[in-house]
Formats: structure tokens, C-alpha cells, sequence
């Protein structure tokens, strides 16, 4: 298929704002009172907002691949069928959380006296900031995955897939994001980014190659109900102009090429956050610059597997041109 930059861009940006809430929710769910954010929730502020701003960025970007910007609004009306309309109801209800917390962390910045913590009966938001976060990434994920016309997309790991990229770019905002904020890094999250990053890209090499072995479910001459190993060509085009499928679904990638992009993308979202975390963990005094690599490292790979998710997907349909 044909991969969309404003799909692309928001897939990986909205996956990854999402990913990071819900470590943060982790984090705060399981502090104690002063031991991370000192006397005040400073650092919990600033997770949340950098969580916010990417999938809001990556949200706002998913419109451009609409043809009708004003109308995404009628999605949200068939959530008891479409896993995209789904997407769209959690994506929204996220933000309810996030406002509530967001407006209890902010009391001692606006002279409401409050301890360093939340109080414990409010304590269930963030559980419930958590579940919203990891079921819009669900959701995208099931977007795709339920197409049964592209055989690529029905492959069992798309799913844990999404979620991995997720949790992998996530982790390592958080990390960066403490640093910045003045603390050290912790070092058991160091251990589980590294394997967060080790599975992912184990994931993705058992995905590559079971869509690679895997042979399409039907033929050209099985579409004509003619017996398999029959040889069928195509006399001429059915048009002499292209149209949407054409544009949409008959993207070609050289096998080369894929192989050359698999590497790049692995090397990305796999090798460089695992050696970026284990000089995090040998020198904590330059983990601050490490973490950013890592993070980019894991967005740019992110961005490169997403893109190969779509070229090397097949429709079904492109057997009739």
C-alpha cells in the first residue's frame, strides 16, 4: 500500500504520547509521597503536558489524510462496529483524566495546600488514564489488523507490535523527561527499556518473516474460479487512468530495498536504545544526552517500520489489476 506521512506521522507520535502517559500513571501510581517529585508535582506536570502534546500533535495530523477534515466528526457514531470510531471515542476520553489530574498535581503551583502525593481517593483517575491510553493504541492497532482484504495486517503480532512501539518510545520520554527535570535515571527502567527494545525487535523479525513466507490466500485464477496453478495475465488495464485503489493500495517495494529499510529500522528502534541504555547505566552523568539519542533513535525507527508496515502490505484487490 501506499504509506500516508500524516498516517505515519500519526501512528508513531500519537503512539508514543501514549505510551509515555501510561508510565507516568506507572510512576505516580506506585510513588511515595516526596520521594520523586520533592515538594511539589513539578515533574508529573511536565510528563503530563509532554504526553499530551504528542498524541495531540499526532491526533491533529491523522486529519490530513482525510478528504473531508470537517466530517471526521460523524467516526465517532459507529463505535459498536468500527475499530476506528472506537479510536476516536477513547481518544477523546482520555483527555478527562488527564484535565482531572492534571488540575489536583497543579494545587500546590496555585497555593492550595496539598501533599506531594494524590489523595488515595483519587487515585483510581489515573488507573483510568492508564486503560484509556493503552485502549486507543488498541485501537489503532485493530484498525489494521482487522482488514481481512491485506493478509500482512492480519498477522498475529500486529497488535503486541503496536503496543511494544508504544511502551518502547514512551519509557525512554519518561526517562528523559526526569533527567530534564533534575533527577537521575532509574536504573531497573534502564534494564526494561533495553528489553522492551530486544523483544520489539525480535517481534518485528517473526512478523517479517512470517509475511514473507506466508502466500497470498487467493490468485488470479482463483478469483476467475479457475483450478489453482492455472496461468492468468492480464490482457490490458480495466482503466487507462489511475484511481483511488490504484493510488492507494498499488504501492510496489523492491525486496532489496526492504531488506535495506528492515536493517535501518531495527538498527533504530532496537541497537541504538539498548546501547544508549547501557551508557545510561555505566556513566549517569551523560545520560541526559544519551536518553535524547534513544528517544530519537526509537521515534526515527518507529517512523521507518511504520512506513514499511504499509509498503509491503498487499491488497487483495490489486489481483484485478
Amino acid at each position: 500500500m501506499h504509506p500516508a506521512f500524516s498516517v505515519l506521522f500519526f501512528s508513531t507520535f500519537s503512539g508514543a504520547g501514549y505510551g509515555l502517559l501510561v508510565w507516568t500513571m506507572l510512576l505516580l501510581a506506585f510513588e511515595r509521597p516526596g520521594a520523586l517529585m520533592g515538594n511539589t508535582p513539578a515533574l508529573f506536570l511536565g510528563l503530563l503536558a509532554g504526553a499530551t502534546a504528542f498524541f495531540t500533535i499526532g491526533l491533529l495530523s491523522s486529519l490530513g489524510h482525510l478528504g473531508q477534515p470537517q466530517r471526521a466528526w460523524r467516526a465517532f457514531s459507529q463505535w459498536r462496529t468500527s475499530w476506528l470510531s472506537r479510536e476516536g471515542v477513547m481518544a477523546v476520553l482520555v483527555y478527562v483524566p488527564v484535565a482531572a489530574l492534571t488540575w489536583w498535581l497543579s494545587a500546590p503551583l496555585r497555593g492550595v495546600e496539598a501533599g506531594a502525593g494524590l489523595p488515595d481517593d483519587v487515585r483510581w483517575v489515573i488507573w483510568t488514564a492508564l486503560l484509556f491510553a493503552l485502549g486507543t493504541v488498541i485501537c489503532t492497532a485493530m484498525i489494521y489488523a482487522s482488514l481481512k482484504p491485506i493478509p500482512a495486517w492480519r498477522h498475529p503480532l500486529v497488535l503486541p507490535v503496536y503496543l511494544g512501539f508504544a511502551l518502547l518510545c514512551g519509557l525512554l520520554l519518561m526517562m528523559l523527561g526526569q533527567r530534564l527535570a533534575g533527577g537521575v535515571a532509574i536504573a531497573p527502567l534502564l534494564v526494561v527499556a533495553a528489553g522492551l527494545a530486544v523483544v520489539l525487535a525480535f517481534m518485528k523479525w517473526l512478523y517479517w518473516r512470517g509475511i514473507d513466507r506466508r502466500p497470498l490466500p487467493v490468485s488470479k485464477a482463483s478469483a476467475l474460479g479457475l483450478p489453482e496453478g492455472r496461468e492468468v495475465s492480464v490482457f490490458e488495464r480495466p482503466h487507462t487512468e489511475a484511481n483511488y485503489l490504484t493510488t492507494e493500495m498499488g504501492f510496489v517495494l523492491a525486496r532489496k530495498h526492504s531488506r535495506k529499510l528492515r536493517l535501518i529500522a531495527v538498527l533504530l528502534f532496537g541497537l541504538v536504545p539498548v546501547i544508549c541504555c547501557w551508557l545510561a547505566w555505566m556513566f549517569p552523568e551523560a545520560a541526559t544526552p544519551v536518553l535524547a539519542v534513544a528517544v530519537l533513535g526509537s521515534l526515527l525507527g518507529a517512523l521507518v517500520e511504520r512506513w514499511l508496515f504499509f509498503a509491503e502490505a498487499k491488497h487483495l484487490v490489486m489481483l484485478y489489476y
